[in-house]
């Protein structure tokens, strides 16, 4: 549960903005967005999402910082109810939705700040997500870097030793494993935020779901794009600061929205959670969920050419300025 996970974490004073109130848009301004977005997503290329906390509060996990979020309420000095535990959720709507699109060719990439497994859980492949701040449902070893996907939910946060000891048959290590948790002043695992970082800045659309975006370095990523002319949309049920800088933003509930989205790109039915594609409910557990480096080198030769290509347009208009000035002097 989210707020086991909070009470686990080390003291910290700056949550960020606490209990903003939520706004909704009319169903007329939420259609209206949506035939926007939707223009958006079938004029890209290289979709994006990432995904907060608001997507899995419709699965019983609390959010953090919403009205009735974990951390808003603990400073009112409240306990959150919890309505389902970690090892019971089942992935949401938009969970669903996202990984149908991932299926289909509509988006390329997730980039998640959710700790609770469930883009996993629904069957989205480890190539296609980064968790940067770790997972629930997976431990990692210290000495070959292996991860594994795990049956329950680890017992620590904050890379912690889980009492479970390395597996690895391509190399025994004999490594005690620890969970992938972040606390608070903890590093980003190095291969998630390196093809979060990438992605965001191959993008011509990141789509932000349910997510305050208060934590950084992930909070700005959604803006990796926009200098080279991509677009950012954000669904999300606050105000927040990082909208200022959007270029559609839809105050509305995730799922709804997610579902709109999907017929509007004539696709009926939602599929439903499939405990086939549900790693965690393998009797495997030596499961690997590290991001294939393969898929990483791919990324990076994509990300160094639009950097440099950038790098030559920058050069070519500085280079254009000199030219165009001295034209004007020699006149």
């Amino acid at each position: 549960m989210s707020c086991n996970y909070a009470d686990n974490l080390s003291p910290y004073d700056d949550k960020g903005i606490l209990g903003t109130p939520e706004i909704f848009d009319t169903q007329d301004e939420v259609n209206k967005k949506v035939e926007q977005l939707v223009d958006l997503i079938l004029t890209s290329k290289h979709i994006v999402v990432h995904t907060g906390a608001g997507i899995s509060t419709s699965c019983g996990i609390p959010d953090f910082r919403g009205p009735n979020g974990v951390w808003t309420l603990e400073q009112k000095g409240i306990k959150p109810k919890i309505d389902v535990s970690f090892k019971d959720a089942i992935p949401s709507k938009t969970h669903r939705i996202l990984k149908l699109l991932l299926d289909r060719g509509f988006i390329k990439f997730i980039i998640s700040q959710n700790i609770d497994g469930l883009h996993m859980r629904c069957g989205t492949p480890r190539k296609n997500l980064s968790e940067l701040h770790g997972n629930m449902f997976t431990s990692e070893c210290p000495k070959c870097k292996r991860q594994f996907v795990r049956s329950n939910p680890v017992p620590t946060v904050g890379r912690k030793a889980v009492g479970v000891t390395c597996k690895n048959n391509q190399r025994p290590c004999r490594g005690q494993l620890i969970d992938t948790i972040l606390d608070w002043e903890d590093n980003l695992p190095e291969d998630d935020i390196e093809m979060a970082i990438m992605h965001s800045t191959l993008a011509d659309l990141n789509i932000g779901l349910g997510s305050s975006f208060q934590i950084m370095p992930s909070g700005k990523f959604p803006l990796r794009s926009q200098k080279y002319g991509g677009k950012f949309a954000l669904i999300n049920l606050q105000p927040i600061k990082v909208e200022k800088k959007a270029d559609l933003v839809i105050h509305s509930y995730v799922d709804e929205v997610m579902e709109k989205i999907i017929k509007r790109l004539g696709i009926e039915e939602i599929p439903e959670y499939c405990e086939d594609e549900d790693p965690t409910r393998k009797e495997d557990l030596s499961i690997n969920w590290n991001i294939p480096k393969e898929t990483i080198k791919e990324v990076e030769i994509l990300y160094k050419a639009r950097t440099e290509r950038n790098k030559k347009q920058k050069f070519s208009t500085a280079d254009e300025i000199v030219v165009k000035k001295k034209i004007k002097k020699d006149e």
